[in-house]
């Protein structure tokens, strides 16, 4: 499994992929952060947190984790590879788990330098250090869980098409749909909220950022995650069968 990881990580960082990827997450996010005037500005909101952060990061991802995940599979299918790839000595849990924690792993590093937001947020509270650190490390939390939901969602979307832009597209409206769909759902039918908002991602990623890690909402997202790579499991399943 650690030789597929390390090939992910080379294919992302021996093209353009990997620096675009980092860029655009951190460039779209300090621009609406900290230059666009807004309801995201940290600037306007006159409170030392970094809410707007964690509000706006999830909707970045849902195009950004598909355009990451979008060529893992459907490469492979387009270049003939993918049955190359199913005769390695691995088990295909292997295969789609090397995959996943690629993916997952370029992602993550796109996260790593917005911790600097955090000693900036802190030296501009008043009094200096005025940040609710409880939050603030309950969202990164939640937005890590988050970022495996969505790359489980967009590794078993590549399995569907060798067209990357159609794996791109099917795994951007299911990413929405677990994310917003649950909860907007709800809205529409009285006396459901809690019930059917509690099946979207939104809710358990709120609930992570109020600084609790409860376990129902760890659950989920493991639960999510599990699920979408036991589907692709068994879609690789039958390709080679």
């Amino acid at each position: 499994m650690k030789s597929i990881i390390l090939r992910e990580i080379k294919s992302f960082f021996g093209s353009p992929i990997g620096y675009l990827v980092i860029a655009i997450f951190l460039i779209s996010n300090g621009l609406f952060l900290w230059v666009f005037e807004g309801d995201y500005n940290i600037l306007n909101t006159g409170y030392a947190d970094l809410t707007p952060f964690f509000t706006l990061a999830p909707w970045i991802l849902i195009f950004l984790i598909p355009a990451v995940t979008m060529r893992s599979f459907s490469d492979e299918k387009k270049q003939g590879t993918l049955e190359l790839l199913l005769t390695k000595p691995l088990s295909i849990w292997e295969i789609v788990n090397g995959k996943f924690l690629g993916s997952l792993l370029l992602i993550v590093l796109a996260i790593i330098p917005t911790f600097i937001y955090v000693e900036v947020i802190s030296s501009l509270g008043a009094p200096e250090g005025n940040i609710d650190m409880g939050s603030t490390i309950g969202s990164y939390f939640g937005l890590l869980f988050l970022i495996a939901s969505y790359s489980a969602i967009g590794i078993f979307t590549s399995t569907l098409s060798e067209n990357q832009i159609v794996a791109f597209i099917i795994s951007v409206f299911l990413c929405f749909i677990f994310y917003f769909g649950f909860e907007g759902l709800s809205t529409l039918i009285p006396g459901s909220f809690p019930i059917i908002s509690a099946l979207g991602m939104q809710d358990h990623f709120k609930s992570m950022s109020r600084g609790v890690i409860d376990t129902r909402d760890v659950i989920y997202f493991l639960s999510v995650t599990v699920l979408f790579l036991s589907f692709t499991v068994y879609k690789l399943k039958s390709l080679k069968a």
